[in-house]
């Protein structure tokens, strides 16, 4: 029996912010952000969204009533977590009117834990092959301003429906993965905003990736040659392909070249959004999907997560007959036309102006055209509300 990803949909804030304005701002070379970093735009968070809000809002674009009823978990993957008790999961799961008798979890491990999800929900429908189970991996990347991590902020939710005979792709049975304890990224309790040693974890998750992929090609016998595209977990295009360009000598010129074209068609969507966190290799999947024309029914797929702290893992996905049917080509799209351009002035401001206390708030939400918005704070419980 096959299992994997039925059904995959997105979510992000309506506002961005363009890298070349925030370069000019920081009194750096737009170069430095377009090329060294890789990014062009990224979306701001509005106070009216959270995880749980776009989580919700990406999810709901692609379920069916059938669906929502045969849920059988909801599994939240974030390092963004909006409570250190209560799952986001819950909430979701209320928002969207999911399926009461349905666990629920959130998972944390840096960006990792969407994959981890991703994995549990494929060894659940194994094992019950009637279910279905929800995965989102939904995430707010928060620096801070005029700080070096600033460039690779970001924010949006992946939802991914995991069932058997999946209409996407069959998730494999071929993983690797390896932890260690690595000081390279943290978010402390005290803090709103993450630490990060930008030059080691970019070294970290390069070494992460060179000896998955040994251990991968041992325990597999499978090399480069064997698939049609590298998704690489993505907090910043570039980082990707320094660590794609690190095995690329392993093959031919022409396989070199057609693996650069699908990494291309992979960061189509990550230099626009920004950084994910737990949905950033996610985005790539989706960006390659749907901006590589070259992609066949059978082919298959390597995938590299990593999360900072660290752990990282190595699988592949084989591609299923008319997996583009079931693609929602027009959702990308639709949101980079409709967004809005903030300028550096009101990005600050917005950057400043979420939940950050325990004090009751009523938030405005005339700018937010989103179907689930956090409307405030009462008696210190978030309020969520359907528009």
């Amino acid at each position: 029996m096959q299992v994997g990803i039925d059904k995959m949909s997105f979510f992000a804030p309506n506002y961005y912010l363009d890298m070349v304005d925030l370069a000019h701002a920081r009194g750096e070379d737009p170069d430095k952000y377009l090329i060294g970093i890789g990014q062009s735009e990224q979306a701001v968070l509005p106070p009216t969204q959270d995880v749980v809000t776009m989580g919700a809002n990406a999810a709901d674009q692609m379920l069916t009533d059938a669906d929502r009823a045969d849920i059988q978990e909801i599994i939240f993957a974030t390092e963004s977590g909006i409570d250190q008790s209560k799952s986001g999961a819950v909430y979701v799961q209320k928002l969207l009117g999911l399926n009461r008798y349905a666990r629920t979890i959130e998972l944390k491990q840096a960006c990792y834990s969407g994959t981890y999800g991703l994995m549990q929900a494929r060894d659940y429908v194994t094992l019950h092959p009637e279910a279905k189970v929800l995965v989102i991996a939904s995430d707010v990347a928060r620096y801070g301003l005029e700080t070096g991590g600033e460039v690779t902020q970001g924010a949006g939710a992946v939802a991914m429906l995991v069932t058997a005979n999946p209409r996407i792709a069959t998730l494999n049975q071929d993983n690797v993965f390896m932890s260690d304890d690595i000081m390279d990224f943290w978010r402390p309790n005290y803090s709103t905003t993450a630490v990060v040693d930008g030059k080691f974890s970019s070294n970290v998750y390069r070494d992460f990736f060179k000896e998955l992929w040994e251990r991968y090609q041992e325990q597999n016998q499978k090399t480069l040659v064997d698939f049609e595209a590298f998704v690489f977990h993505l907090p910043f295009t570039k980082m990707g392909l320094k660590a794609l360009r690190d095995v690329l000598p392993e093959v031919s010129e022409s396989k070199q070249t057609a693996l650069m074209d699908a990494f291309e068609a992979s960061r189509v969507y990550n230099k626009k959004i920004g950084n994910l966190y737990t949905g950033s290799a996610y985005l790539s999947l989706l960006s390659l999907l749907q901006n590589d024309a070259s992609l066949q029914a059978g082919d298959d797929i390597a995938l590299f997560s990593y999360g900072s702290g660290a752990e990282g893992e190595i699988f592949s996905l084989t591609l299923q007959p008319n997996y583009q049917d079931v693609l929602l080509t027009q959702q990308l799209p639709d949101l980079f036309k409709q967004r809005e351009k903030l300028s550096i002035a009101a990005y600050e401001e917005m950057f400043n102006a979420g939940l950050t206390s325990g004090q009751d708030r009523q938030l405005d939400m005339t700018h937010d055209s989103a179907k689930f918005v956090l409307t405030g704070l009462q008696a210190q419980q978030r309020q969520y509300r359907k528009q």
